[in-house]
Protein backbone atom coordinates (compact mmCIF):
# COMPACT_ATOMS: atom_id res chain seq x y z
CA UNK A 1 0.00 0.00 0.00
CA UNK A 2 1.61 3.35 -0.98
CA UNK A 3 0.82 5.04 2.77
CA UNK A 4 3.45 2.21 4.08
CA UNK A 5 6.01 3.27 2.06
CA UNK A 6 8.25 5.79 4.01
CA UNK A 7 11.59 7.50 2.50
CA UNK A 8 14.55 5.70 1.75
CA UNK A 9 17.81 5.86 4.52
CA UNK A 10 20.46 6.01 1.83
CA UNK A 11 22.15 8.86 -0.37
CA UNK A 12 20.54 8.11 -3.40
CA UNK A 13 16.51 7.26 -2.18
CA UNK A 14 16.22 4.19 -3.90
CA UNK A 15 12.48 3.79 -3.29
CA UNK A 16 12.86 0.47 -0.41
CA UNK A 17 11.03 0.18 2.62
CA UNK A 18 12.78 0.77 5.35
CA UNK A 19 10.62 -1.37 8.19
CA UNK A 20 13.30 -3.32 9.23
CA UNK A 21 15.45 -0.04 10.39
CA UNK A 22 12.10 0.87 12.36
CA UNK A 23 12.14 -2.37 14.05
CA UNK A 24 15.90 -1.53 15.01
CA UNK A 25 15.14 1.61 15.86
CA UNK A 26 12.28 0.49 18.41
CA UNK A 27 14.51 -2.35 19.92
CA UNK A 28 17.24 0.73 20.41
CA UNK A 29 14.65 2.64 21.99
CA UNK A 30 14.01 -0.24 24.32
CA UNK A 31 17.08 -0.89 25.14
CA UNK A 32 17.90 2.40 25.80
CA UNK A 33 14.92 2.31 28.14
CA UNK A 34 16.64 -0.44 30.02
CA UNK A 35 20.59 1.06 30.62
CA UNK A 36 18.16 3.84 32.09
CA UNK A 37 16.22 1.79 33.85
CA UNK A 38 18.76 -1.15 35.53
CA UNK A 39 21.93 0.90 35.93
CA UNK A 40 23.98 -1.71 37.07
CA UNK A 41 23.23 -4.12 34.00
CA UNK A 42 23.41 -1.77 31.75
CA UNK A 43 26.24 -3.07 29.66
CA UNK A 44 24.02 -5.81 28.30
CA UNK A 45 21.44 -3.66 26.61
CA UNK A 46 24.17 -1.57 25.50
CA UNK A 47 25.64 -4.59 24.19
CA UNK A 48 22.59 -5.14 22.43
CA UNK A 49 22.32 -1.87 20.96
CA UNK A 50 25.70 -1.54 19.04
CA UNK A 51 25.62 -5.62 17.53
CA UNK A 52 22.39 -4.97 16.48
CA UNK A 53 22.86 -1.72 14.76
CA UNK A 54 26.41 -3.69 13.26
CA UNK A 55 24.01 -6.58 12.04
CA UNK A 56 21.28 -4.89 10.37
CA UNK A 57 24.03 -2.51 9.09
CA UNK A 58 25.53 -5.54 7.03
CA UNK A 59 22.72 -6.92 5.28
CA UNK A 60 20.64 -3.42 4.78
CA UNK A 61 24.04 -0.74 3.93
CA UNK A 62 22.96 2.80 4.53
CA UNK A 63 24.51 5.70 2.71
CA UNK A 64 26.87 7.70 4.10
CA UNK A 65 25.62 10.50 5.99
CA UNK A 66 22.87 8.66 7.75
CA UNK A 67 25.53 6.13 8.59
CA UNK A 68 27.40 8.65 10.52
CA UNK A 69 24.79 10.61 11.90
CA UNK A 70 23.39 7.62 12.88
CA UNK A 71 26.61 6.17 14.71
CA UNK A 72 27.03 9.82 15.83
CA UNK A 73 23.48 10.09 17.59
CA UNK A 74 24.33 5.92 19.63
CA UNK A 75 27.61 7.17 20.64
CA UNK A 76 26.26 10.21 22.10
CA UNK A 77 23.18 8.60 24.07
CA UNK A 78 24.97 5.59 24.95
CA UNK A 79 27.77 7.39 26.06
CA UNK A 80 25.57 9.67 27.91
CA UNK A 81 23.73 6.93 29.93
CA UNK A 82 26.92 5.37 30.45
CA UNK A 83 28.37 9.00 32.03
CA UNK A 84 25.30 8.99 34.26
CA UNK A 85 25.65 5.86 35.42
CA UNK A 86 29.09 6.64 36.48
CA UNK A 87 28.67 9.79 38.22
CA UNK A 88 26.05 7.81 40.11
CA UNK A 89 28.28 5.60 41.35
CA UNK A 90 26.85 2.58 39.25
CA UNK A 91 29.59 1.87 37.28
CA UNK A 92 33.08 1.76 36.62
CA UNK A 93 35.07 4.55 34.81
CA UNK A 94 36.42 2.31 32.81
CA UNK A 95 32.93 1.51 31.23
CA UNK A 96 33.34 4.35 28.88
CA UNK A 97 35.85 3.53 26.90
CA UNK A 98 33.36 0.82 25.73
CA UNK A 99 31.68 3.22 23.30
CA UNK A 100 34.82 3.89 21.18
CA UNK A 101 35.49 0.23 20.90
CA UNK A 102 32.08 -0.62 19.94
CA UNK A 103 32.26 2.10 17.05
CA UNK A 104 35.07 0.46 15.68
CA UNK A 105 33.50 -2.63 15.40
CA UNK A 106 31.17 -1.07 13.81
CA UNK A 107 33.23 1.36 11.32
CA UNK A 108 35.13 -2.50 10.54
CA UNK A 109 31.69 -3.60 9.37
CA UNK A 110 30.63 -0.52 7.49
CA UNK A 111 34.18 -1.01 5.87
CA UNK A 112 33.94 -5.06 4.72
CA UNK A 113 30.17 -4.21 4.11
CA UNK A 114 30.83 -1.73 1.36
CA UNK A 115 33.75 -3.52 0.02
CA UNK A 116 31.64 -6.42 -0.40
CA UNK A 117 28.87 -3.98 -2.27
CA UNK A 118 31.74 -2.74 -4.51
CA UNK A 119 32.76 -6.01 -5.74
CA UNK A 120 29.59 -6.92 -6.09
CA UNK A 121 28.73 -3.95 -8.52
CA UNK A 122 32.05 -4.55 -10.16
CA UNK A 123 30.71 -8.51 -10.71
CA UNK A 124 27.63 -7.40 -11.70
CA UNK A 125 28.95 -4.89 -14.68
CA UNK A 126 31.28 -7.55 -15.46
CA UNK A 127 28.18 -9.71 -15.96
CA UNK A 128 26.24 -7.82 -18.05
CA UNK A 129 29.26 -6.93 -19.96
CA UNK A 130 29.63 -10.89 -20.80
CA UNK A 131 25.77 -11.01 -21.46
CA UNK A 132 25.86 -8.02 -23.99
CA UNK A 133 29.04 -9.81 -25.44
CA UNK A 134 27.04 -13.50 -25.71
CA UNK A 135 23.95 -11.77 -27.53
CA UNK A 136 26.35 -9.84 -29.91
CA UNK A 137 28.44 -12.74 -30.66
CA UNK A 138 24.69 -14.99 -31.24
CA UNK A 139 23.42 -11.68 -33.62
CA UNK A 140 27.09 -11.81 -35.60
CA UNK A 141 26.15 -15.78 -35.51
CA UNK A 142 23.01 -15.82 -37.57
CA UNK A 143 24.03 -12.38 -39.87
CA UNK A 144 27.60 -14.60 -40.79
CA UNK A 145 25.54 -17.44 -41.52
CA UNK A 146 23.88 -15.38 -44.22
CA UNK A 147 25.82 -12.37 -45.41
CA UNK A 148 29.06 -14.35 -45.38
CA UNK A 149 27.92 -16.80 -47.26
CA UNK A 150 25.67 -14.96 -49.81
CA UNK A 151 28.87 -12.88 -51.44
CA UNK A 152 30.54 -15.87 -51.66
CA UNK A 153 27.98 -18.21 -53.56
CA UNK A 154 26.92 -15.13 -55.63
CA UNK A 155 30.62 -14.57 -57.07
CA UNK A 156 31.00 -18.42 -57.27
CA UNK A 157 27.81 -18.05 -59.77
CA UNK A 158 29.34 -15.68 -61.90
CA UNK A 159 32.89 -17.37 -62.35
CA UNK A 160 31.42 -20.28 -63.07
CA UNK A 161 29.79 -19.46 -65.87
CA UNK A 162 32.53 -17.90 -67.39
CA UNK A 163 33.88 -21.01 -68.01
CA UNK A 164 30.50 -23.07 -68.71
CA UNK A 165 32.23 -23.95 -72.31
CA UNK A 166 34.50 -26.74 -70.39
CA UNK A 167 37.57 -23.79 -70.61
CA UNK A 168 38.90 -21.96 -67.03
CA UNK A 169 41.41 -19.86 -67.36
CA UNK A 170 44.04 -19.70 -64.42
CA UNK A 171 42.34 -16.51 -63.46
CA UNK A 172 38.81 -17.76 -62.94
CA UNK A 173 40.63 -21.33 -60.93
CA UNK A 174 42.68 -19.26 -58.78
CA UNK A 175 39.81 -16.49 -57.78
CA UNK A 176 37.54 -20.10 -57.35
CA UNK A 177 40.05 -21.62 -55.15
CA UNK A 178 40.20 -18.38 -53.13
CA UNK A 179 36.37 -18.39 -52.96
CA UNK A 180 36.37 -21.92 -51.54
CA UNK A 181 38.97 -21.38 -48.75
CA UNK A 182 36.70 -18.66 -47.69
CA UNK A 183 33.90 -20.51 -47.74
CA UNK A 184 35.73 -23.15 -44.98
CA UNK A 185 37.50 -20.42 -43.24
CA UNK A 186 33.81 -18.82 -42.65
CA UNK A 187 32.46 -22.72 -41.93
CA UNK A 188 35.07 -23.42 -39.49
CA UNK A 189 35.19 -19.65 -37.90
CA UNK A 190 31.21 -20.09 -37.30
CA UNK A 191 31.87 -23.63 -35.79
CA UNK A 192 34.77 -22.13 -33.40
CA UNK A 193 32.16 -19.91 -32.13
CA UNK A 194 29.39 -22.37 -31.43
CA UNK A 195 31.27 -25.16 -29.96
CA UNK A 196 32.24 -22.49 -27.31
CA UNK A 197 29.19 -22.05 -25.71
CA UNK A 198 27.15 -24.12 -23.73
CA UNK A 199 24.04 -25.75 -24.27
CA UNK A 200 24.54 -25.36 -28.36
CA UNK A 201 25.80 -28.91 -28.66
CA UNK A 202 23.02 -30.88 -29.84
CA UNK A 203 24.43 -34.63 -27.58
CA UNK A 204 22.96 -37.95 -28.51
CA UNK A 205 24.00 -41.43 -28.19
CA UNK A 206 26.68 -42.17 -31.17
CA UNK A 207 27.28 -46.21 -32.12
CA UNK A 208 31.13 -45.54 -31.87
CA UNK A 209 31.73 -48.66 -34.31
CA UNK A 210 29.56 -47.44 -37.22
CA UNK A 211 30.63 -43.66 -36.49
CA UNK A 212 34.34 -44.03 -36.91
CA UNK A 213 34.07 -46.51 -39.95
CA UNK A 214 31.75 -44.50 -41.66
CA UNK A 215 34.23 -41.46 -41.28
CA UNK A 216 37.27 -44.11 -42.26
CA UNK A 217 35.81 -45.02 -45.57
CA UNK A 218 34.61 -42.04 -46.90
CA UNK A 219 38.70 -40.55 -46.83
CA UNK A 220 39.82 -43.91 -47.76
CA UNK A 221 37.56 -43.48 -50.51
CA UNK A 222 39.00 -40.31 -52.01
CA UNK A 223 42.64 -39.93 -50.22
CA UNK A 224 44.97 -42.02 -52.02
CA UNK A 225 47.31 -43.40 -49.15
CA UNK A 226 47.85 -46.92 -46.69
CA UNK A 227 44.91 -46.86 -44.79
CA UNK A 228 44.85 -48.92 -41.86
CA UNK A 229 41.69 -49.06 -39.17
CA UNK A 230 42.27 -50.71 -35.91
CA UNK A 231 40.77 -51.98 -33.17
CA UNK A 232 36.86 -50.05 -32.53
CA UNK A 233 35.80 -50.24 -29.24
CA UNK A 234 31.87 -51.05 -29.14
CA UNK A 235 30.20 -49.22 -27.30
CA UNK A 236 27.77 -45.73 -27.50
CA UNK A 237 28.98 -42.51 -26.92
CA UNK A 238 27.44 -39.48 -25.95
CA UNK A 239 28.63 -36.69 -28.10
CA UNK A 240 27.11 -34.22 -30.98
CA UNK A 241 27.42 -36.59 -33.84
CA UNK A 242 28.13 -33.21 -36.30
CA UNK A 243 30.85 -31.21 -34.63
CA UNK A 244 32.59 -34.45 -33.68
CA UNK A 245 32.54 -35.59 -37.26
CA UNK A 246 34.05 -32.12 -38.28
CA UNK A 247 36.88 -32.92 -35.78
CA UNK A 248 37.75 -36.03 -36.98
CA UNK A 249 37.67 -35.50 -40.59
CA UNK A 250 40.48 -32.31 -39.53
CA UNK A 251 42.46 -34.77 -37.77
CA UNK A 252 42.44 -37.15 -40.97
CA UNK A 253 42.40 -34.01 -43.17
CA UNK A 254 45.82 -33.21 -41.38
CA UNK A 255 47.15 -36.42 -42.13
CA UNK A 256 46.61 -36.36 -45.43
CA UNK A 257 48.07 -33.54 -45.66
CA UNK A 258 51.23 -34.23 -44.11
CA UNK A 259 51.64 -37.58 -45.95
CA UNK A 260 52.31 -38.78 -48.95
CA UNK A 261 50.46 -41.72 -51.09
CA UNK A 262 52.71 -44.90 -49.43
CA UNK A 263 52.81 -43.46 -46.24
CA UNK A 264 50.28 -45.17 -43.79
CA UNK A 265 47.45 -43.58 -41.59
CA UNK A 266 46.03 -45.06 -38.57
CA UNK A 267 43.09 -45.10 -36.99
CA UNK A 268 41.77 -46.87 -33.75
CA UNK A 269 39.01 -45.92 -30.88
CA UNK A 270 40.07 -47.51 -27.46
CA UNK A 271 38.41 -47.68 -24.44
CA UNK A 272 40.24 -45.71 -21.25
CA UNK A 273 39.32 -45.08 -17.83
CA UNK A 274 38.12 -41.69 -18.48
CA UNK A 275 36.24 -42.86 -21.80
CA UNK A 276 37.34 -43.39 -25.23
CA UNK A 277 40.40 -42.40 -27.17
CA UNK A 278 40.33 -41.73 -30.62
CA UNK A 279 43.63 -42.06 -32.09
CA UNK A 280 44.66 -41.00 -35.92
CA UNK A 281 48.41 -41.99 -36.72
CA UNK A 282 50.75 -40.87 -39.35
CA UNK A 283 53.76 -41.77 -41.36
CA UNK A 284 54.39 -38.48 -42.38
CA UNK A 285 56.92 -35.52 -41.77
CA UNK A 286 55.90 -35.15 -38.38
CA UNK A 287 55.95 -31.68 -35.99
CA UNK A 288 59.07 -29.75 -34.67
CA UNK A 289 59.29 -29.60 -31.08
CA UNK A 290 59.44 -25.86 -30.98
CA UNK A 291 55.87 -26.47 -32.73
CA UNK A 292 54.12 -29.13 -30.50
CA UNK A 293 52.76 -25.91 -27.97
CA UNK A 294 50.87 -24.22 -30.04
CA UNK A 295 49.80 -26.89 -32.85
CA UNK A 296 46.03 -26.13 -31.66
CA UNK A 297 46.64 -22.57 -31.78
CA UNK A 298 43.98 -20.64 -34.55
CA UNK A 299 46.00 -20.34 -37.75
CA UNK A 300 49.33 -21.42 -36.33
CA UNK A 301 50.92 -24.00 -38.52
CA UNK A 302 53.57 -26.63 -37.86
CA UNK A 303 55.35 -25.47 -41.00
CA UNK A 304 55.46 -21.62 -41.31
CA UNK A 305 56.90 -21.88 -44.61
CA UNK A 306 53.98 -23.90 -46.10
CA UNK A 307 52.26 -21.66 -48.57
CA UNK A 308 48.54 -21.56 -49.25
CA UNK A 309 48.94 -23.87 -51.88
CA UNK A 310 47.98 -26.67 -49.26
CA UNK A 311 44.85 -25.24 -48.92
CA UNK A 312 44.31 -24.62 -44.95
CA UNK A 313 43.42 -22.29 -43.37
CA UNK A 314 45.33 -23.20 -39.76
CA UNK A 315 41.76 -23.68 -38.05
CA UNK A 316 41.42 -27.32 -38.32
CA UNK A 317 43.22 -28.91 -35.24
CA UNK A 318 41.63 -25.50 -33.12
CA UNK A 319 38.43 -26.60 -33.91
CA UNK A 320 39.38 -30.54 -32.97
CA UNK A 321 40.47 -28.57 -29.87
CA UNK A 322 37.32 -26.54 -29.22
CA UNK A 323 35.25 -29.38 -29.95
CA UNK A 324 37.11 -31.53 -27.71
CA UNK A 325 37.05 -29.34 -24.65
CA UNK A 326 33.17 -28.60 -25.87
CA UNK A 327 32.73 -32.15 -24.57
CA UNK A 328 34.78 -32.12 -21.85
CA UNK A 329 37.53 -34.19 -23.16
CA UNK A 330 40.95 -32.90 -24.81
CA UNK A 331 43.09 -33.49 -28.06
CA UNK A 332 46.77 -33.89 -27.26
CA UNK A 333 49.54 -35.12 -30.06
CA UNK A 334 52.78 -36.68 -29.79
CA UNK A 335 55.31 -36.94 -32.29
CA UNK A 336 58.69 -38.54 -32.83
CA UNK A 337 60.28 -36.87 -36.19
CA UNK A 338 58.99 -39.61 -38.65
CA UNK A 339 55.47 -39.12 -38.17
CA UNK A 340 52.10 -37.75 -35.54
CA UNK A 341 49.88 -39.23 -33.70
CA UNK A 342 46.56 -36.96 -32.70
CA UNK A 343 44.66 -38.76 -29.60
CA UNK A 344 40.96 -37.13 -29.18
CA UNK A 345 39.70 -38.05 -25.83
CA UNK A 346 36.33 -37.98 -25.13
CA UNK A 347 34.02 -39.11 -21.61
CA UNK A 348 30.22 -40.18 -21.57
CA UNK A 349 31.68 -43.50 -23.33
CA UNK A 350 29.21 -46.56 -22.46
CA UNK A 351 31.02 -49.52 -23.71
CA UNK A 352 29.33 -52.95 -24.90
CA UNK A 353 29.70 -55.48 -22.58
CA UNK A 354 30.73 -59.39 -23.34
CA UNK A 355 27.40 -60.68 -22.12
CA UNK A 356 25.32 -58.61 -24.30
CA UNK A 357 27.46 -59.24 -27.39
CA UNK A 358 27.99 -62.86 -26.62
CA UNK A 359 23.57 -63.08 -26.46
CA UNK A 360 23.49 -60.99 -29.82
CA UNK A 361 25.95 -63.29 -31.90
CA UNK A 362 24.26 -66.22 -30.45
CA UNK A 363 27.19 -67.37 -28.67
CA UNK A 364 27.29 -69.38 -25.48
CA UNK A 365 27.48 -67.34 -22.29
CA UNK A 366 29.72 -69.14 -19.53
CA UNK A 367 29.46 -68.40 -15.76
CA UNK A 368 32.34 -65.23 -16.19
CA UNK A 369 29.47 -63.65 -18.57
CA UNK A 370 26.38 -64.41 -16.83
CA UNK A 371 27.93 -61.96 -13.54
CA UNK A 372 29.17 -59.85 -15.82
CA UNK A 373 25.40 -59.44 -17.12
CA UNK A 374 23.76 -59.69 -13.60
Amino acid sequence: MPWLRLPSLTDDADGRDWWPELGWGVFAVANLAAMLVWQSWETVPFHFIWVSLTLIYGVRIWGVRPTLWLLVAIQLLTGALILHDVQMGHQEWGELTEVPLMSAMFLAMVWHARRRQDALRVAEGLAEERAALLSQQERFLHDASHELRTPVTIARGHLELLARDGTRPPEVEVALDELGRIERIVERQLLLAKVGWDGLLGVQEIDLEAFVEDVFVRWSDVAPRVWRLGNVAGGTLLADEESLRIALDALLENAVKYTERTDAIDVIATRVAGGVEISVADEGVGIPPEALGRIFERFARADAARTRDGGGAGLGLAIVDAVAKAHGGECSVESSGSGATFVLLLPRFSPVRAARLALALGEPVGPALLEERA
